[in-house]
């Protein structure tokens, strides 16, 4: 299935569509006053629940969902997970006061892009819109402590692929972890992007994941990478 066109990153490019969902109005409309103020961010929208949300990515045809948790009617992991499903060019960022493991990682597999909390800076949040907008996964650095320092995976699970990553697929999931997308990964390392297509393709398969954040949480659980490489 094709995904929706990305304006062009020029000067005169089209507006990163944004939606707003939380169902505290102070936050909801402080949250879209703040993006409006930001060249190049059109808020398209703003929702109370997942249900309404749902809708109005119907309606409203966003770039990006930025995306509570906790709401009535529908929750943001139920929310996310359909639009995922049935709005595939558009992408889902968390912002939510709950950093619980349990929670990142229902979310992540519900498709979510990207994870951060409610704790960022303004400029922090508008970047994080940015990257997922490309395509680029983003997880708050307290997100990515709570992935290394919770749980921990037993050695039957960390072990459970049939393949090791390779090293060169180490690297680029490395770089996926700090936000690099596939032009600039392909440039640092000197391959075509087809190439770190590919490679992204075998890491799904090996880590049985289907998104870029998934597999870096995935990694950081199997301790395949550290939090010092996504320099977190």
């Amino acid at each position: 299935m094709a995904e929706e066109s990305r304006p062009d990153a020029g000067p005169t490019a089209s507006p990163i569509r944004v939606l707003v969902v939380d169902d505290h109005t102070l936050v909801r409309e402080g949250t879209r006053q703040l993006l409006e103020l930001e060249a190049g961010i059109e808020v398209v929208g703003v929702a109370g629940n997942g249900a309404e949300a749902l809708r109005m990515v119907g309606e409203t045809h966003p770039h990006v969902v930025l995306m509570d948790i906790e709401m009535p009617e529908m929750d943001g992991i139920e929310a996310t997970a359909r639009i995922a499903a049935e709005y595939p060019g558009t992408a889902v960022l968390v912002l939510s006061a709950y950093d619980d493991e349990q929670y990142v990682q229902r979310l992540i597999e519900a498709g979510a892009l990207g994870y951060t909390l409610k704790d960022v800076r303004g400029g922090q949040l508008i970047e994080s819109i940015r990257s997922v907008y490309r395509g680029e996964s983003v997880l708050h650095p307290a997100i990515a402590r709570k992935v290394m320092h919770s749980l921990s995976a037993p050695a039957n699970r960390m072990q459970r692929a049939n393949e090791a990553l390779s090293d060169r697929e180490l690297a680029v999931l490395r770089m996926a972890g700090r936000g690099l997308g596939n032009d600039a990964i392909a440039l640092q390392l000197g391959i075509s992007v087809r190439t770190v297509q590919a490679h992204f393709s075998n890491i799904f398969a090996k880590l049985d994941v289907e998104s870029r954040t998934h597999a870096v949480v995935e990694a950081l659980k199997r301790r395949l990478i550290r939090l010092n490489d996504l320099g977190a």
